[in-house]
């Protein structure tokens, strides 16, 4: 007995320790920090994006479609069998002295088909053509939405990268404002400041702090976001290894709309579905025009009973029956073949839906046209505006890097002036914000080039920071 306790004791203890044990290791696992660098969120989110998955599926439809567009010379091909039974002698075998039938099996007669059809017309030749060039728009497609997901995570993390840097400013002030808190209450119990000085000491730092406590919220809300945005389980803890420092380049808008202009996705996907709208243009012509051809072949053999009939060989050959008809001779064929050369006229006509299918693409030629003539006019404008975009935040970075170095030196003079009692406190926190302004503006121009550097990448479809 004792040692049945002391089993079931131990299995409990084993139990609880393999809890215990399984919960530490799944604790641990939540807790595990995630680092990535910019490059791996870009390929984490290119493996796991949904909607990158979507257009997978999308683009393995047109491929299939492109690639099995020869399908149309196929031949139709079918196969039937028919058993029939007589319930009456039809009047051509009573007119040949037949009353009734000799027994069951005569009545039933087996017919099998075999047929098959082939059709030709040019117009197969454009529509294969059709599917190739709307395969390869599918591409250009796949090609734009990768390269679109690609720069909004690249934005999206650099954003989060802007935010935390505002966050880092926001609770290094924090912490000099509790600092000065805990200075001002040392000196009121010293008697050497008033107690009205230390009171608006502590009431910078508790309006100080709810700011903070705001923006590491909406860091939070963003990381979780981003999860999302690259496929990452909500709520992962993630550490962004990444900096925000640009790759500087030195162009002008016209060297690059010399050079990449023809690049821009949207342009070739123009250009496919132009291509697209003229072979639907050809297909249509040749299936009005040109006569198609259509070549059959049937064979039909037939099971008859034709000796308990008590038909004759010559009556049976009149009836169509091939050779000598006797007990073991019991089938014949009615196979044909024919060759037809058809146009449908109705499609000649002017107000046909044929004709008028015609007219619709040449009105999409039109506005696929204007829509060139737009985008290739928005090009320049968008390349320009991010030249010049590059060019000012550029001025701008080397600008309030040299603000963010006399800022802090003017904060550092300030701090030890008010410690040695020689400068006002409202002095001190005017040089503390313009110092916190002058980082956080210097880390958003960083913001703006990049962002802008990946907008003009995108539009001309290159990378220029090789």
């Amino acid at each position: 007995m004792r040692k049945s306790v002391k089993k079931f004791a131990s299995l409990i203890l084993i139990g609880f320790s393999f809890s215990a044990f399984a919960q530490n290791k799944e604790n641990s696992k939540n807790s595990e920090v995630v680092k990535l660098s910019i490059e791996e969120a870009v390929d984490y989110a290119l493996k796991n994006s949904r909607t990158l998955k979507s257009n997978d599926i999308d683009l393995e439809i047109k491929k299939r479609a492109s690639s099995n567009s020869w399908n149309v010379f196929l031949p139709n091909v079918t196969a039937s069998g028919t058993m029939k039974r007589e319930s009456e002698i039809s009047p051509q075998y009573a007119s040949a002295g037949m009353t009734d039938f000799p027994d069951e099996e005569s009545r039933w007669d087996v017919i099998g088909s075999v047929s098959a059809s082939w059709n030709f017309t040019p117009a197969y030749i454009a529509q294969i053509k059709i599917s190739k060039a709307q395969y390869e728009a599918g591409k250009i497609s796949w090609e734009q939405n990768l390269r679109e997901t690609t720069t909004n995570i690249k934005k999206a993390y650099y954003g989060l990268l802007l935010q935390k840097e505002s966050l880092k400013i926001k609770k290094a002030s924090l912490e000099n404002t509790r600092q000065r808190r805990i200075q001002a209450q040392a000196n009121f119990k010293n008697g050497s400041i008033p107690e009205l000085q230390y009171l608006k000491a502590q009431v910078d730092y508790e309006n100080a702090k709810p700011e903070v406590d705001t923006a590491e919220q909406a860091l939070n809300q963003q990381m979780d976001l981003f999860e999302f945005l690259i496929g990452m389980p909500v709520g992962t803890k993630i550490e962004l290894t990444s900096t925000i420092e640009p790759l500087y380049i030195d162009v002008t808008a016209d060297e690059l709309l010399e050079k990449y202009s023809d690049n821009d996705l949207q342009i070739k996907a123009l250009e496919k579905n132009k291509l697209a709208a003229k072979l639907g243009i050809t297909a249509l012509d040749l299936s009005t025009w040109v006569p198609a051809l259509s070549v059959s072949y049937g064979w039909q053999p037939m099971y008859v009973d034709g000796a308990s009939m008590g038909l004759a060989k010559g009556n049976a050959k009149a009836f169509g029956f091939t050779g000598d008809i006797g007990k073991d001779e019991k089938w014949y064929n009615s196979g044909s073949l024919s060759l037809t050369l058809a146009w449908n006229i109705t499609n000649m006509l002017p107000w046909s839906s044929n004709r008028q299918k015609v007219k619709d693409y040449k009105q999409q030629l039109a506005q696929l046209d204007l829509s060139l003539q737009t985008l290739r006019e928005n090009q320049k404008v968008q390349v320009r505006k991010a030249v010049d975009t590059l060019n000012q935040a550029r001025e701008q970075i080397e600008s309030m890097a040299r603000n963010v170095t006399l800022a802090q030196r003017a904060y550092d003079m300030t701090v030890r002036s008010y410690r040695n009692g020689t400068t006002e406190r409202l002095d001190l926190r005017d040089t503390e914000s313009s110092l916190d302004q002058a980082k956080l503006g210097l880390v958003n121009q960083k913001f703006q080039y990049i962002s802008a550097l990946m907008d003009l990448e995108n539009t001309l479809n290159t990378n220029l920071t090789k």
